[in-house]
């Protein structure tokens, strides 16, 4: 990119790291969890009821992904006898999703294997530079959830106070 304050520009490359770890992860996680039957998908939100029943919209919100794709996995998760749904007493257009016997030990059985994975992932990073990195992604996550700025959407009125040109 040009013209790009320097801080813009090493927002940039870290934003390119992100994208290649993300797929990294997948991978790997794929990797790991099809060992118990599992798809990265799937064992994410198997790990998000862990603390109890959610709509698909929160368990869409909370990694960041689009609804549509959650209830995809919910419904084979569902399907397969890892999670169940209910009413909403909040909500009765939206069920809410939970874990079944089933998917408890699924968790449970993946876990020693999810453990043993993070500490060899972490066996050779500083643990304050782990502490900054996680500051800075909550801190960039927060600021994404704001939205884009009127000037980024392409809204012209925006533009033209952004760029008087």
């Amino acid at each position: 990119m040009t013209d790009l304050s320097p801080t813009a520009e090493t927002l940039s490359d870290i934003t390119t790291e992100l994208f290649a770890v993300n797929g990294a992860l997948l991978r790997a996680g794929d990797a790991l969890s099809a060992r118990f039957g599992l798809t990265s998908a799937r064992w994410q939100v198997l790990g998000l009821l862990h603390d109890g029943p959610q709509s698909v919209a929160r368990l869409a919100r909370e990694r960041g992904l689009r609804r549509q794709a959650v209830q995809q996995t919910v419904v084979k998760l569902v399907e397969e006898g890892l999670v169940s749904t209910s009413p909403d007493p909040a909500d009765r257009r939206a069920p809410l999703v939970a874990l079944t016997a089933t998917g408890a030990d699924a968790l449970a059985r993946i876990e020693p294997a999810e453990r043993h994975w993070m500490e060899h992932l972490a066996g050779g990073l500083d643990p304050d530079d782990l502490k900054a990195t996680q500051r800075l992604l909550r801190g960039l996550r927060s600021v994404l959830a704001e939205g884009l700025p009127p000037s980024a959407t392409g809204d012209a009125d925006a533009a033209e106070v952004t760029d008087p040109a």
